[in-house]
């Protein structure tokens, strides 16, 4: 006999093929025994095809399940450690929370997992069922008479029903999977929503309108501030603006020097420029002067009654306005100015330049303005001041050395600083130094509040003086201007012209 068995392993499903050898039947009893054979291997047949058929309807129950669960949001009831023991309940079932019982229950449970457990349980029921009924259809095989061969309609709908079963379990599968994948994505983005909320625009209230908004005080302003102190600090800023302004423009202006003139008297007789009166400035003493970047004004002598050009300027306008004064050069200074009288005729002296640069100086000093004096400028400051003058040094002092020359400007001596002297701090490390003599009168008796400032090494003549009550009043018998042309032996000045300038710019306001 032909025995065919069915083995169901999975989605593998295995068919052997195998002899039995055949018994004897009984007479009598083999006939009713085969009747009754016959009923219930069509029993079982039935059984194992309602089997298969439960099988898939509870596949496609977990599916529908899933798709109930996952449309309601994904909630599921968790079960609890004392209803693991209970018997299984279906997803459909196990999804429904309409009664109060199972809503009161509900717990937030993971959605995927609950799936794939659904799909699992209904996979194994259905293979359960199926191997029951493989079983039931064997032992029904075996029981059949031998001679009686299987109907084919009924393998034919027992392969369908499991093949049916396996297909339904791997469709429940790939659900499950699915809707796993589907439920940890919305879980991700459940959980970073649960960190970074959106705005909530209905609860933003708009801005106020500037003008309904209360006016409050800038933050830089004091709380005391109120509009006149506020205002009394911005024309005290403003003036101090004008201030320093005004006293930048003050201090580096550039400074205004002014120079004594030089006369030059119409001679009897001439005509032309020589019959005319003429006021001129030595170059060599201007450029000394402008070689620290200064303004030089030539200073001329005013006319209180000019018959062609009366003015209302006088001398005191050139000392508010200038810087500083110096004295140059030139004609003897007139015994009548110091009250002595003439002892050669041949030297007059100017007695109208006189006049015109003690003014000039006196000016100069009462403003507060420096003033330096060279050579004929000295001897007219020691004047000033009361002192007197010897009318020529070889006459009157018949002992000293010779002080000019025909050389003029070439000839030279060797002076010295004597203690206290303000050219000792221009001239450090130096008490002695070579310079040029183009004078033949000198200082013969000191003016009040004077000092001496530098003598002759040779015969002790009086070489420089200082006024001690004003910043700087300082006459020099020798001519500064030609030292840098006179070689390098020669004393360099320019220590003295830059004492003389800083305080032009220091007096000068």
């Amino acid at each position: 006999m032909l025995v065919c068995v069915v083995r169901f392993d999975g989605r593998i499903i295995d068919f052997s093929f195998s002899f039995v050898a055949p018994r004897a039947p009984e007479i009598g009893m083999s006939e009713n025994k085969t009747s009754n054979d016959s009923g219930n291997t069509a029993n079982n047949e039935t059984r194992a095809g309602n089997a298969a058929g439960d099988a898939a309807s509870r596949a496609a129950e977990a599916r529908r399940g899933g798709a109930d669960a996952s449309a309601a949001g994904g909630s599921r009831d968790s079960a609890s450690p004392a209803a693991s023991t209970s018997p299984p309940v279906s997803a459909t079932q196990r999804a429904s929370t309409d009664s109060p019982a199972s809503a009161s229950a509900v717990e937030p449970v993971d959605t995927a997992a609950a799936r794939r457990d659904d799909a699992q349980q209904s996979a194994r029921e259905a293979r359960s069922n199926a191997a029951s009924a493989t079983a039931s259809q064997e032992a029904a095989v075996r029981a059949r008479h031998p001679a009686r061969v299987e109907p084919v309609d009924a393998k034919a709908s027992l392969a369908q029903n499991l093949e049916a079963a396996t297909e339904a379990e791997a469709e429940a599968e790939a659900e499950a999977a699915t809707e796993a994948q589907g439920s940890a994505a919305a879980d991700v983005d459940t959980q970073v929503n649960a960190h970074v909320l959106p705005p909530d625009f209905s609860k933003l209230n708009p801005p106020q309108h500037m003008a309904d908004a209360p006016s409050a005080p800038p933050a830089y302003l004091k709380n005391s501030d109120s509009a006149w102190s506020v205002f009394g600090r911005i024309i005290a800023a403003r003036a101090r603006q004008i201030f320093d302004r005004a006293g930048q423009r003050i201090t580096q202006r550039t400074l205004r020097i002014g120079v004594s003139a030089r006369i030059f008297h119409p001679e009897p007789g001439a005509r032309g420029l020589r019959g005319k009166t003429l006021q001129y400035l030595e170059e060599s003493i201007a450029h000394w002067v402008m070689s620290r970047d200064v303004l030089v004004f030539m200073i001329p002598t005013v006319g209180h009654q000019g018959m062609l050009h009366p003015s209302n300027i006088r001398l005191r306008d050139y000392a508010k306005h200038l810087d500083g004064l110096l004295l140059q050069g030139g004609a003897d200074v007139s015994p009548q100015s110091y009250e002595e009288a003439t002892t050669r005729p041949e030297w007059p002296g100017d007695r109208v330049r006189d006049m015109y640069e003690l003014e000039l100086l006196h000016e100069f000093v009462e403003s507060g303005k420096p003033v330096l004096g060279v050579c004929r400028g000295c001897q007219l400051i020691n004047v000033a001041f009361g002192g007197t003058l010897y009318g020529d040094i070889a006459t009157d002092v018949p002992t000293a050395g010779l002080h000019v020359s025909e050389h003029y400007d070439q000839h030279r001596h060797s002076i010295r600083f004597p203690d206290g002297s303000s050219l000792v701090n221009m001239f450090p490390h130096q008490r002695e130094a070579i310079v040029n003599s183009i004078h033949h009168q000198a200082v013969k008796t000191l003016g009040r509040d004077l000092n001496i400032e530098a003598v002759s090494s040779s015969d002790g003549i009086i070489e420089a003086v200082r006024y001690r009550k004003a910043p700087f009043v300082v006459g020099v018998q020798w001519h500064p201007e030609f030292h840098r042309a006179g070689g390098e032996e020669l004393l360099d000045c320019t220590p003295l012209l830059d004492t003389f300038l800083r305080v032009a710019r220091e007096t000068r306001f």
